[in-house]
């Protein structure tokens, strides 16, 4: 099995998560690793701010670096140079280490699924109508799109039940939820009477 070897420029960690903003780069190449270490491949990452042993300790990489400020990051597959400068896609990745990337899911199908889910999230009744319809042209099962809406619902009530959960925290609310009251109270009510059109008239709100 190919052996890779990241090294990567002074960061305070490699994940891109960390910082005041995410770097979508490093999530992504982040990840690109992860699935070739599933993929059985021995797979090394050095931080110059935190290793800087390996890069002095190693001549292919002190070579690189020599006279250079854009040398890194620097991917070394069988300890020879693969790429130099930016972080390779998982493409590439798996070009480099004789490993063939899984065939796209994304569908016409799985695009309708998603933009139901997409409607539900954002209160769209328009859209869902549009995307229900064709997604029943596609063959998509309606057990498939309920699994669709019922995602989408728990995303969607994900962030309402932690607001909450946060205000009582802080409010010290221990009491059950209780279901949200009338703007009238019962007194202030009109009386529901026939008027003489033959309607009830409407009550306060």
């Amino acid at each position: 099995m190919p052996k890779v070897e990241v090294f990567d420029p002074p960061m305070c960690c490699s994940t891109g998560v960390c910082g005041p903003a995410v770097d979508p780069s490093l999530v992504r190449f982040a990840a690109d690793l992860d699935w070739l270490k599933g993929q059985g491949i021995e797979v090394n990452r050095f931080n110059l701010a935190q290793d800087p042993a390996a890069f002095v300790g190693n001549r292919v990489v002190a070579d690189a670096l020599r006279g250079r400020d854009d040398a890194l990051p620097l991917l070394l597959v069988d300890g020879a140079i693969a790429s130099q400068g930016t972080y390779p896609d998982r493409d590439t990745l798996a070009r480099l280490t004789g490993k063939s990337t899984p065939a796209t899911i994304y569908s016409e199908s799985v695009a309708e699924l998603v933009a139901i889910g997409a409607a539900i999230a954002s209160n769209c009744e328009p859209c869902f109508r549009s995307h229900y319809d064709r997604a029943r042209k596609l063959g998509v099962s309606k057990e498939d799109m309920a699994r669709a809406v019922a995602t989408a619902k728990q995303v969607k009530e994900s962030p309402a039940r932690s607001v909450l959960e946060l205000a009582h925290k802080y409010l010290d609310d221990e009491a059950e939820e209780q279901a949200p009251k009338a703007c009238c109270s019962p007194s202030e009510a009109v009386p529901v009477t026939l008027t003489k059109s033959g309607a009830a008239p409407k009550k306060c709100c």
